[in-house]
C-alpha cells in the first residue's frame, strides 16, 4: 500500500502542517488518501466517527482528506497525566495508565495495534500519508520505536525529513538528524523539505545545493512562512485575539494539564474578542468572561488554580458583574467536590471545588466519547431565541446535584451542564461549542459582547480555507513530480 512518512528534525518542525498540506493536495486531485500517525502524545483530541479518540491534529488531516476522523488514523494516543505518566489509548479506546518506563517496555506490543490500523487503512484508501512524532534522532527512545523510523522500517515506506528554518540552524538539523540514524533508515530517507522560510529564496539556494551534494539527498522544496495561519494545534497554546477598543476580554488560565484548548481557536479569530491566556505566576487581568478549560487531571489542576489565586480573582470578577464559563473539567471544578475513589486521574481522594454550583462530580471508569448536537438553553440566550450547537463530549466524570436542574443546553434530547440562578456562571461538558457561529454569537452575547457589530467566523469554513492555502503551497513550492513517484501515482 503506497505510504509516505513525514518526519521532523524536532518537535514543531511542521510535520502536522506538511502532512495536512500533502493530504489536501492529493484529495483535491481526486486521490483516495488518509492520514496516519502511529503514536501521538497530546492533550488535544477529537472524537471519531467510530466512537473512539484520536489526536486533534490527525482529525484536522482527516478533514483535509475530506474524511471523518477514524480511530485507525492514530492507533496510539498518549494523554499525559503527570511529568512521568500518561493515559494510553489504543485504537480509540482507553487501555490504561502507564508511567514512562512501563510504556517504553510496552511499545513492542503497541506496534501490533499500529500495524493493524495501518493495514486497515490500506484496505480502504489508495495512499497513506503518515506523520512521525518528535525526532527520529532521539537516541534514548530508539529501542522499540513505533513513532518514527521503527514504523517506517516495519511498513517499508519512504521518509521525507522536515526542518524548520525559522528556528535557525536548519542545515545542522537536517544533516545531524541524518547522521544519527541507521544506514537502512538513511537509505529510506528520500529527501528534505525546508519549512517556514522568510526572505529571498536566492539567498538560500547555495545552501540547498550544498545540502544535496553533501547528503546525496534531494531537497523537495522550500515552504514559506505563512503569516496568519491558524489551524488546529497539536499541543502549543498561543493567543492572537484582537486588542481593539471595546473588545470583549476573555481570560483563560493555562492549566498544567489543559486539554482541548483548540476550543478557543474560534475566539482567537473573532474580531470582537481579546483572548488572553494566563500562565503560571502571571497576574490575572480584568475580564468580561473567564473560561475554565478542560483538564486531563481535574483535581490536580483545581489545586493549581487555588495555589495561583484564581478562586479569589473569580469571586472579585463575579462581584463586578463578570461572567464565568466552565468547559468539561472546568465545569467539574465549579461544583462542591470532585471525587476520584479509584484513582483514575491520579491519587485516590477528593478535592473541594469552587462551590459555585451545588453539584458533585465522581470519576468513574468508562470514558464518555460522543459527538453531539443540540441547542443552548433559554437560561443562556433568553426565551424565544434558538441557537444550535455542535461539539463532542470526552470525559470520565459523572456529575450530579440540584444545580443541573437549570441546564446549559439540550443535547440530543437530554440536558447538559448548568447555569446559575443569577445567570453569571455556566458550565458544560461540550467541547467545540464555539465552532458553530450561532452558538458562539449567543454565548458571547451572554458574556456582554454586542454581536451585531462583531460576528463570529464560520470556523469550519475557515479551517478548509487554511487547508487549501497549504495545498496551494505544495503545488507552488514542492517538486510534485518527485512526490508522485514516491507515492507510485
Amino acid at each position: 500500500m503506497p505510504t509516505l512518512m513525514v518526519q521532523g528534525t524536532t518537535s514543531d518542525a511542521g510535520k502536522t502542517t506538511v502532512v495536512a498540506a500533502l493530504c489536501r493536495w492529493l484529495a483535491r486531485q481526486g486521490v483516495s488518501v488518509a492520514p496516519f500517525k502511529p503514536q501521538n502524545m497530546a492533550l488535544n483530541s477529537a472524537v471519531t466517527v467510530d466512537g473512539g479518540e484520536i489526536g486533534r491534529s490527525t482529525a484536522l488531516q482527516a478533514l483535509a482528506c475530506g474524511l471523518e476522523p477514524h480511530s485507525d488514523m492514530n492507533p496510539v494516543l498518549l494523554k499525559p497525566q503527570s511529568d512521568c505518566g500518561a493515559q494510553v489509548i489504543l485504537r480509540g479506546k482507553v487501555h490504561g495508565n502507564m508511567d514512562a518506563l512501563d510504556y517504553h517496555a510496552y511499545k513492542a506490543e503497541a506496534m501490533a495495534s499500529v500495524l493493524a490500523s495501518w493495514q486497515a487503512l490500506g484496505e480502504r484508501y489508495d495512499v497513506i500519508i503518515a506523520e512521525g512524532a518528535g525526532s527520529p534522532a532521539e537516541i534514548n527512545l530508539r529501542a522499540n520505536d513505533i513513532a518514527n523510523m521503527g514504523f517506517a522500517e516495519a511498513a517499508d515506506c519512504p521518509v521525507l525529513l522536515v526542518g524548520d528554518i525559522d528556528k535557525g540552524g536548519v542545515f545542522a538539523q537536517l544533516v545531524g538528524t541524518l547522521a544519527l540514524i541507521s544506514g537502512s533508515e538513511q537509505a529510506r530517507t528520500a529527501g528534505f523539505i525546508i519549512n517556514r522560510f522568510r526572505g529571498d529564496i536566492a539567498l538560500l539556494e547555495p545552501g540547498l545545493d550544498w545540502l544535496a551534494e553533501h547528503t546525496g539527498k534531494p531537497v523537495f522544496g522550500v515552504l514559506p512562512y505563512l503569516h496568519g495561519l491558524v489551524i488546529d494545534s497539536e499541543d502549543s497554546v498561543s493567543a492572537a485575539g484582537t486588542s481593539e477598543a471595546g473588545a470583549l476580554r476573555v481570560v483563560v488560565p493555562v492549566l498544567p494539564r489543559i486539554s482541548n484548548h483548540n476550543d478557543f481557536d474560534p475566539l482567537r479569530l473573532h474580531p470582537g474578542v481579546d483572548l488572553v491566556f494566563v500562565g503560571p505566576d502571571e497576574s490575572i487581568p480584568p475580564a468580561d468572561l473567564i473560561i475554565l478549560p478542560g483538564s486531563k487531571s481535574t483535581r490536580h489542576d483545581l489545586q493549581w488554580l487555588k495555589q495561583q489565586g484564581w478562586p479569589e480573582a473569580i469571586q472579585k470578577h463575579l462581584r463586578y458583574g463578570g461572567k464565568l464559563l466552565g468547559i468539561c473539567g472546568g465545569f467539574q471544578m465549579l461544583g462542591l467536590r470532585v471525587e476520584d475513589p479509584d484513582g483514575l486521574e491520579g491519587e485516590v481522594g477528593n478535592t473541594e471545588g469552587l462551590a459555585l454550583f451545588e453539584m458533585v462530580t465522581r470519576m468513574v471508569s468508562g470514558k464518555q466519547l460522543r459527538q453531539v448536537t443540540g441547542r443552548l438553553s433559554p437560561e443562556v440566550i433568553g426565551s424565544g431565541v434558538t441557537a444550535t450547537m455542535t461539539g463532542y463530549e470526552m470525559h470520565n466524570g459523572v456529575t450530579e446535584g440540584p444545580a443541573l436542574a437549570r441546564s446549559f443546553a439540550e443535547l440530543d434530547g437530554r440536558p447538559d451542564g448548568a447555569v446559575s440562578a443569577d445567570g453569571q456562571v455556566a458550565g458544560t461538558y461540550v467541547h467545540g461549542l464555539f465552532d458553530e457561529p450561532a452558538a458562539c454569537d449567543a454565548i458571547l452575547c451572554w458574556a456582554g459582547l454586542n454581536t451585531r457589530s462583531a460576528r463570529s467566523v464560520d470556523y469550519q469554513s475557515h479551517r478548509l480555507q487554511q487547508l487549501d492555502r497549504l495545498a496551494d503551497q505544495v503545488e507552488q513550492c514542492l517538486d510534485t513530480d518527485q512526490l508522485r513517484r514516491l507515492l507510485q501515482l
